[in-house]
């Protein structure tokens, strides 16, 4: 199976995408041209309700993301 971040993309794009309700369909098009249908199965959390992480969780979390940020740019 194939995952793209929504951070990775432009903030319109995963705008978009986080928006999408349980159920509902996008429809990805390319000159006109039907590329592919994406489902939703189930909808994006609404932000704040997650469950805090403990702090180092947190810490192990932000340092995670750096280490991949800097294996990226090199």
């Amino acid at each position: 199976m194939k995952q793209i971040d929504l951070d990775d993309l432009p903030p319109r794009l995963a705008a978009i995408l986080s928006g999408l309700a349980a159920g509902e369909t996008l429809a990805l098009v390319k000159g006109g041209a039907l590329i592919a249908r994406l489902t939703v199965a189930e909808a994006a959390p609404a932000p704040g309700a997650t469950a805090e992480l403990p702090p180092e969780d947190q810490v192990a979390e932000v340092m995670e993301q750096f280490n991949a940020m800097i294996h990226d740019e090199f």
